[in-house]
């Protein structure tokens, strides 16, 4: 039977792509492209010569049920977005779950994604984290940092550099100036930077620093309230004076 690949593709250094990636996109019958014209530059690179179709969030919910039906007919696709692990901000969820409900199997092939590199070099813990992706631009935007206020977990957000500056802004109001920050631009390219410290500091660097580039912004989570003596640790158990 044939299947619904998703293959990552590389967010910025085209030599990130992994052999088994590179199989496929071979093998199957077209590719699902978010940009026909940024995949077609990669598979160029590739050597690869495959029929492309444009699936972005502009055409996705009138063409996911096409394309579940072509792969039920026989047909291997291979979905891409322009940089990264479709599906992860990025167009793919809804044909990855019509797939699932139509009974085509779905194959997701491990690969680039920007928010693991910035996490790790970020220096704060990553063993449990929590990935927001990209903030709501104008409504819902302050409602939602204000629900991660007391997160103690490690946070990281994607924005665009038009809004870095009023992201740290907001990070600043919400979760305080003090709060360490690292920011990442550039990932895997020439320009590739991070810049970590105190939110405050982050920001006026960016203030005087005009912002260029993708960006993932990694910010550490709440500090745990110290145990009182007498009085409740952060997980709820009563403290004895003796201890």
């Amino acid at each position: 039977m044939a299947k619904l690949y998703i293959v990552p593709t590389p967010i910025g250094n085209l030599d990130d792509i992994t052999l088994r990636a590179i199989n496929v996109l071979r093998e199957v019958d077209f590719i699902l492209a978010e940009d026909t014209r940024t995949t077609s530059v990669l598979l160029r690179h590739l050597g690869i010569e495959k029929k492309l179709y444009s699936h972005h969030k502009f055409n996705e919910h009138a063409t996911v049920r096409l394309v579940a039906e072509s792969i039920a007919a026989g047909r291997n696709a291979a979905l891409v977005s322009d940089a990264g692990t479709p599906g992860i901000s990025d167009p793919g969820f809804l044909l990855v779950r019509t797939c699932v409900e139509e009974g085509i199997e779905v194959e997701t092939l491990p690969g680039a994604t920007a928010l693991i590199p910035a996490l790790v070099q970020s220096g704060f813990p990553c063993d449990r984290f929590c990935f927001e992706g990209f903030l709501p631009q104008k409504k819902g935007r302050a409602g939602r940092l204000q629900a991660l206020s007391d997160e103690e977990r490690t946070m990281v957000f994607y924005e665009s550099p038009y809004r870095v500056v009023k992201c740290l802004e907001q990070f600043a109001e919400t979760f305080g100036a003090d709060r360490p920050v690292s920011v990442s631009r550039e990932l895997t390219k020439h320009f590739e930077q991070t810049v970590r410290g105190t939110v405050a500091e982050v920001l006026e660097h960016f203030r005087q620093t005009e912002p260029r580039g993708e960006f993932v912004l990694v910010v550490a989570g709440k500090p745990r309230a110290k145990r009182l003596r007498g009085g409740c640790d952060t997980e709820g158990e009563t403290i004895s004076e003796s201890e």
